[in-house]
């Protein structure tokens, strides 16, 4: 048998299942390599060691017979935005500090992690954020910033940073995150992975007064759409038990042809989700910003899509131009909503006081928003998917970069301020919209999106400089991840020109 790292999320789910590893050589393997490789990454914030041991010990002692979960004595671990009981919940911000200046140990699990601890995952840890999830970087006041693996001077994205760093990096095999604006596609694209958005609905998810516009649910970050089937074959089990609050359950739940992983399977087999017909695949650049700022598609980003566009092709499918244009109203609304959730943070005066620039500026922004203002913004976003889900349903999916640029130099979004600095938070926010133009729009229509790597190159001008992973974002009609994933599995083994092995790029750590 291959050695564990070496093994993807699929492979060392069933190397488990067959008692060829056990919990506990496993948990220890990936603990040693986040103790090695995680002072230099900034992936994780906090390591559960003897949690994740003792849990790996009691899964490897069940009695034989006992029912065992579908991810059992996988390692994983969670964004510092959930609960874990016995873990701390710092949500990426010095204002939820403690005696100390410790985040509170949370007492329960939080639906996510229930769901996660019901398949029989072992979870290590939690993994860096920006502050409240706000932010597309992975960088905040309280711990290093997650880096890039595979340029550590850049950022892993965000806001589920840290896990996408983690799992690039190999110190986990796959990770869930959220997507609220761009979460799981941003950081797994700049760190060269699968991150598929699931369709709104589809994962159980908690419905909270933040989330006005319903735009957040949780996906998988990946090395291969094996693992991102997966995990998302377990995000969408509900929560065992009472549900943490009141919880998002619609009926969209099973792929259609039953699991999603069987789905990809099938689909390299020769049997396709769509049929034997080819995809009429539309290609667009316009973004939903274009009406506020000059979005500048970097020539990396155009290369990364001519390779995406040759791939499909390459595959059979019909690969065209899109006309497609959105609302100037979108901008507006969009930061309404976005914004709403820092107001509606339980912080007094004094917890205000310590929240970097950005979240501080946009949370008194928030205070001073109206009910009505709210309303007429999610009224606007509402708007934009009704028009989006017609306009786009003229293809069986849309293609888009999947950013911009290359990954960012850390720092560079407040560059000239401080990150405590609230003068910096309007350049910060166009910086973002600037970097990850596409992703925010499928949140607010609902539609399901992966983003997968198509190339690998150097940022233009810097000859000398770390090789890094650019790619593409497939936008996906209502429900039809089972689709895309199947995509994402035809580009992998077609493979994509100038490609790495997926499971691990150069510049990743070593064993």
């Amino acid at each position: 048998m291959s050695s564990i790292g070496d093994l993807s999320a699929v492979q060392l789910r069933d190397a488990l299942a067959a008692g060829e590893l056990t919990a506990v050589e496993t948990a220890e393997h990936f603990l040693a390599r986040i103790d090695r490789h995680n002072p230099a990454l900034g992936a994780f914030v906090h390591v559960a060691a003897d949690l994740a041991l003792a849990r790996a010990r009691a899964l490897d002692t069940l009695p034989a017979g006992a029912e065992r979960g579908p991810l059992h004595g996988v390692p994983l671990a969670l964004k510092d935005l959930h609960d874990v009981a016995g873990m701390p919940t710092g949500y990426g911000s010095a204002a939820v500090a403690g005696p100390g200046g410790n985040p509170p140990l949370a007492e329960t699990d939080d639906d996510l992690a229930a769901v996660l601890r019901a398949s029989g995952a072992v979870l290590l840890g939690k993994t860096q954020v920006p502050e409240f999830g706000l932010n597309c970087y992975s960088e905040n006041l309280v711990a290093p910033p997650a880096r890039n693996p595979h340029a550590p001077a850049t950022g892993a994205g965000g806001s589920s940073g840290g896990q996408a760093a983690a799992v690039a990096a190999g110190l986990l095999p796959v990770a869930p995150g959220s997507d609220g604006g761009g979460s799981v596609r941003i950081p797994a694209a700049a760190c060269g992975l699968v991150g598929l958005k699931p369709n709104r609905g589809r994962v159980p998810t908690a419905d909270a007064q933040s989330d006005a516009a319903q735009l957040v649910v949780h996906g998988p970050l990946a090395r291969t759409a094996e693992d991102a089937a997966l995990l998302l074959d377990v995000l969408c089990s509900p929560a065992p038990g009472p549900a943490h609050g009141n919880v998002v359950r619609r009926a969209v739940r099973a792929a259609p042809q039953g699991s999603f992983l069987e789905t990809v399977r099938a689909a390299r087999r020769g049997r396709l989700p769509w049929g034997d017909r080819p995809l009429r695949i539309g290609v667009s650049t316009a973004s939903p910003f274009d009406s506020v700022q000059d979005i500048e598609v970097s020539a990396e980003a155009r290369a990364g899509l001519e390779a995406g566009v040759a791939a499909l092709r390459a595959a059979g499918h019909e690969v065209g131009p899109a006309r497609l244009s959105y609302d100037p109203e979108y901008p507006e609304a969009f930061f309404d909503v976005w914004t709403t959730a820092m107001g509606t943070a339980p912080l007094d005066a004094e917890q205000a006081g310590r929240l970097t620039g950005l979240a501080g500026e946009f949370r008194a922004r928030a205070l001073r928003r109206s009910a009505v203002e709210l309303a007429r913004a999610v009224t606007v976003l509402r708007r934009v998917e009704q028009e989006v889900v017609q306009a786009y349903g003229a293809w069986d999916m849309v293609l888009t970069p999947a950013l911009a640029m290359t990954p960012r130099p850390l720092g560079w979004y407040w560059e000239g301020y401080d990150l405590a600095d609230p003068a910096g938070a309007d350049q910060d926010y166009r910086r973002q919209c600037a970097y990850t133009p596409w992703t925010s729009l499928v949140n607010v229509v609902g539609l399901p999106a992966v983003t997968v790597p198509t190339l690998w190159t150097r940022a233009a001008g810097d000859d000398d400089g770390p090789v890094v992973p650019m790619g593409v974002q497939l936008v996906g009609r209502p429900s039809a991840e089972a689709q895309l994933l199947a995509v994402v599995a035809q580009l992998e083994d077609g493979a994509l020109p100038g490609s790495r092995p997926a499971r691990r790029g150069a510049g990743a750590p070593g064993p």
